[in-house]
């Protein structure tokens, strides 16, 4: 936990603030453009600022990097520098430090004023180019809330405490933060057996989930154990699962989400590494003793959950209008997950399924024991029977074209700075 120390202090003035997301103990890869004759390039966040880490690598500030991974980071992606693995990454991090660091070459230099830049100048871009994603049903609260509307008798099916359920998502419509989602159109039907028409969707929701890069995966055949699965993981994000749950009532039987989730799930821009999060990182995941055995290949002595607080804030347009700050409507933990990120890989990897570099598994709504951590408004709004009171007066139980939804995550703990993940945002659009 040494990169993690909260003596060290950042150049970076804005990075010394208490309440940034972003101090030196953090710094996130994202991908960012500035200039379309530039184009897209690495960069890591350091309070309001990105620090270009393409151009520190290019400009010899990034000492103890081998060449490979100086290449790498002249990419418009992350994938490349992802798959060379955790040296290099700890290396980097160690080296990217002493740079941001208060009596680093940046102090009184400038060079500063070519290698940093503030954010609010800048484009976000997609941090990974992402073959593959996979979305899990790992929250037990969001499992059993959402059942118990549906199957009030059984609200959890019988094989959903022995593994990680999950499905396979849509990566083409996979969207950075701030990229406007399209209410979309489906069949829907008021009644189980039909009959359905094809209309906009008027169950429009969130879902708020984390989800987990991958670094290195795994060749077709074999299998990632469990207590090595983290290796993988290249850092975690904040995703929202737009669920269309009109259209998803409909369709789901037999075989589950398709529509519902196909048209949008959009990805926060920052990726915090596993290194940052250490600190954080608490046994688990509890079992009681009422549940079944968890088996071998889902076992390990050694894992871990991450105790990230997550929030999401809701606005309407006229509140954004009338510059009324944004409602929160829920604050949960992803510590209360049931399955781990690393189980989730191990179960994904079982059949002999590779796994490659740039896949992005998402953890499922995350759901807390209390109303007020209920992760997406389905569950918040109990089906629509207790809806949100806004502060415009309005009244949500579903989201209405104008709503922007932000999804908000950090790590506190004594002895040690506040770590963020930036912000998630989402605004529904008119179906088209």
């Amino acid at each position: 936990m040494q990169t993690c120390d909260k003596s060290i202090r950042s150049v970076v003035d804005s990075a010394e603030d208490p309440s940034t997301d972003f101090p030196i103990q953090n710094l996130p890869f994202g991908v960012f453009e500035r200039d379309a004759r530039e184009g897209p390039r690495i960069g890591v966040a350091i309070g309001d600022q990105i620090l270009d880490v393409a151009g520190a690598a290019e400009g010899g500030y990034l000492g103890g990097l081998s060449d490979g991974a100086k290449n790498a980071l002249l990419k418009p992606v992350l994938n490349d520098f992802a798959a060379m693995g955790p040296a290099p990454r700890m290396n980097l991090r160690r080296a990217l430090q002493t740079l941001l660091g208060l009596d680093g070459p940046l102090r009184g230099s400038q060079i500063a004023k070519r290698l940093l830049v503030p954010q609010r100048d800048v484009e976000m871009r997609m941090p990974f180019a992402i073959g593959d994603y996979t979305d899990f049903y790992a929250s037990l609260h969001h499992a059993t809330n959402v059942g118990s509307m549906f199957r009030p008798n059984q609200p959890l099916m019988p094989n959903w405490k022995w593994l990680p359920v999950g499905y396979h998502g849509r990566a083409s419509s996979i969207v950075v933060s701030g990229t406007p989602v399209r209410r979309p159109y489906g069949q829907v039907a008021k009644a189980d057996e039909g009959p359905a028409v094809f209309q906009p969707s008027v169950l429009l929701d969130y879902e708020l989930e984390v989800g987990a890069f991958l670094a290195t995966g795994n060749p077709m055949g074999s299998r990632i154990a469990v207590g090595r699965a983290l290796e993988c993981v290249f850092g975690l994000a904040l995703v929202n699962d737009w669920s269309a749950r009109d259209v998803q009532k409909w369709e789901y039987q037999p075989l589950g989400p398709f529509n519902a989730k196909n048209f949008a799930t959009t990805v926060a821009p920052w990726v915090v590494t596993t290194e940052a999060l250490e600190p954080f990182m608490l046994p688990g995941p509890p079992r009681q003793k009422e549940d079944p055995p968890t088996l071998e290949y889902l076992k390990s002595g050694d894992d871990v959950v991450f105790d990230i607080t997550l929030e999401v804030w809701l606005a309407t347009q006229p509140m954004r209008e009338k510059r009324m700050p944004p409602m929160l409507v829920s604050r949960g933990s992803f510590a209360d997950m049931y399955w781990t990120f690393a189980q989730m890989i191990a179960h994904h990897t079982s059949t002999g399924c590779n796994l490659r570099t740039g896949d992005l598994l998402a953890s499922g709504t995350v759901s807390g024991p209390t109303p007020d951590s209920r992760g997406s408004l389905l569950e918040r709004t109990w089906r629509g029977t207790e809806p949100l009171k806004m502060p415009d007066g309005s009244e949500r139980k579903f989201l209405q074209d104008g709503d922007e939804v932000i999804i908000r995550g950090f790590c506190s703990k004594p002895g040690f700075r506040k770590i963020g993940f930036g912000e998630c945002r989402g605004t529904i659009a008119a179906a088209g």
